[in-house]
């Protein structure tokens, strides 16, 4: 453990716990983070740090070079965006904006990030550059492929780049990781179920009855992952939505039924078989009772994949800073994370963060553990460090 590293970093702990709090009671949601960006170019200028704003819409990077020569470049990315859930906690620094909280995280993500970008700062004892990406719109709205649509790797250029989310029910001061898939694709799913429509008790026999489609479909659904995925393999697919009909026209067979649903997968081979499996089970059960089926799919996150040799780096890195045992490997989550659009085009890794006991993140009462940031402040300078140490 680098205690002389996080005893100096605890320093900084009161001031950075403020600028958290701060972020905290005034979230944003994605492409909407419009304070939040100011406030960090406005700390990074604060500390002398190259700042450029507008990038995918919100994003900020800011760009500090080492006192040492050096053409390696990393960059180190935290999210800012909150999402759409009515606070709970009842801590005096809660959300001031109804209807919306940092019910994730991406309010430390940012303020451990910031911390990093201050102390390095002040000590650029390093060879090369750094560029500090504060991402928008992680939550689904597309933050990660806006800013590479908006050429983030030819402006900044970076060799490797990381990322970090706090993890609930970890101890403080632990990390986890795993080489390979970590994090799952995935999005939503909707099928509309068309047909004629028709009186229930009077016409029923001149109707094409789309009740028994979208029922056949769901049923069969259930055997797309039991029965087309492999059993090596890890799939989820969930029905979340059916609306048809009004119940108060009961007697009407309805013209429409519409179904949606999620999908989380580890591959693009398993999406692309759950996604045509899908359309086939959809077209089959529409044309059993005379009707159309129309399947869109939205697969807002691909996997997150880490690469070995960065995933050994970040390991090491970590057991550097929190000591020997204090890094877990982890279990595939099917959980989703728009970093890994940014892992495709770079090699890099994504590593978890204890953020010690209580809620789960997306639910009203959660709240990032400020006693986790000296550990994930002390996780990006001790990378800078290994990563940049010689020219």
């Amino acid at each position: 453990m680098n205690t002389e590293l996080l005893d100096d970093l605890r320093g900084d702990l009161a001031e950075l716990t403020a600028i958290r709090r701060d972020i905290h009671a005034h979230p944003e949601m994605g492409m909407e983070e419009v304070r939040t960006s100011a406030l960090v170019a406005e700390k990074l200028r604060g500390w002398g740090i190259e700042v450029t704003t507008g990038i995918g819409r919100t994003g900020v990077v800011g760009t500090l070079r080492g006192s040492r020569p050096g053409q390696h470049t990393i960059g180190l990315r935290a999210d800012m965006d909150a999402l759409a859930i009515h606070e709970t906690t009842g801590k005096p620094y809660a959300s001031t904006n109804e209807g919306t909280m940092h019910a994730c995280g991406h309010d430390g993500h940012t303020t451990m990030l910031l911390g990093a970008a201050k102390y390095l700062a002040a000590h650029r004892d390093f060879a090369g550059t750094v560029n500090f990406v504060f991402q928008p719109a992680e939550e689904g709205r597309g933050g990660a492929e806006a800013m590479l649509a908006d050429r983030l790797f030819e402006r900044f250029p970076c060799d490797s780049v990381w990322g970090m989310h706090c993890w609930p029910g970890m101890p403080v001061g632990q990390f986890a990781l795993r080489k390979g898939p970590m994090l799952a694709g995935g999005g939503g799913w909707r099928v509309v179920f068309r047909g004629n429509g028709g009186h229930g008790g009077a016409a029923a026999h001149l109707a094409a009855d789309l009740s028994v489609a979208q029922a056949q479909f769901i049923l069969g659904l259930q055997t797309v992952v039991s029965r087309s995925v492999a059993s090596y393999d890890t799939a989820v697919v969930s029905v979340g939505a059916i609306h048809g009909g009004s119940m108060d026209s009961i007697n009407v067979m309805p013209a429409e039924i519409g179904i949606g649903g999620t999908a989380r997968f580890f591959s693009k081979e398993v999406r692309d078989l759950i996604e045509h499996r899908m359309r086939e089970l959809a077209e089959l059960s529409a044309r059993m009772v005379g009707a159309t089926a129309a399947v869109t799919c939205d697969w807002g996150f691909t996997p997150l994949v880490n690469h070995d040799a960065e995933t050994d780096t970040a390991t090491e890195v970590a057991r550097s800073v929190a000591g020997g045992d204090t890094v877990q490997p982890m279990r595939p989550s099917t959980g989703g994370e728009d970093f890994a659009f940014m892992l495709e085009q770079r090699p890099g890794a994504f590593i978890m963060l204890g953020n010690g006991p209580g809620s789960g993140v997306h639910t009203p009462t959660f709240d990032f553990n400020d006693e986790a940031i000296p550990y994930g402040v002390g996780y990006w300078v001790s990378l800078v460090r290994r990563e940049l140490g010689a020219a």
